[in-house]
């Protein structure tokens, strides 16, 4: 694959490119890599299926920037396309060029019906994102400290 093929369908906005997952499927495919930025508690019950998947989460960017490969044409994918934005800026700074975000995020690319792994071992459940705890944990009992006031 080449940059042509990479970036022929993508769009720009604001100078940064984007992708929609019906034309970044085929692209992963054929080899591009597709970077999911999530830490483990978004992302590990649902993973795209790729060939070549990188998890490298977003929160350990700073550290893990080094394990990116710069000569390779890279996708970058969060929850809803936030995050890999941010990411993709970085990369360009630090001289990447071959990099596009994932519109949408993984969000639309499961809505679009593209291939999903699901780990039903790593499904959390919970009302809000602070109660958020293994599905099977054994319920504990209710104490006054978490009664809603």
């Amino acid at each position: 694959m080449d940059s042509q093929t990479f970036f022929a369908f993508s769009f720009e906005s604001g100078g940064l490119r984007f992708i929609s997952p019906r034309h970044a499927y085929p692209l992963c495919m054929q080899g591009a890599v597709m970077v999911d930025l999530r830490p483990d508690w978004e992302g590990a019950f649902k993973r795209p299926d790729v060939p070549k998947l990188l998890l490298l989460p977003y929160t350990e960017m700073d550290q893990s920037i080094g394990f990116l490969p710069q000569n390779r044409f890279l996708i970058l994918g969060d929850c809803v396309g936030l995050r890999s934005k941010e990411v993709m800026i970085k990369l360009i700074q630090l001289g990447f060029t071959n990099v596009v975000s994932l519109a949408g995020g993984f969000v639309d690319w499961e809505r679009d019906g593209f291939p999903i792994l699901v780990d039903m071992q790593e499904r959390l459940t919970g009302s809000c994102m602070c109660q958020l705890k293994p599905r099977d944990a054994k319920k504990q009992p209710r104490t006054d400290k978490d009664a809603i006031r």
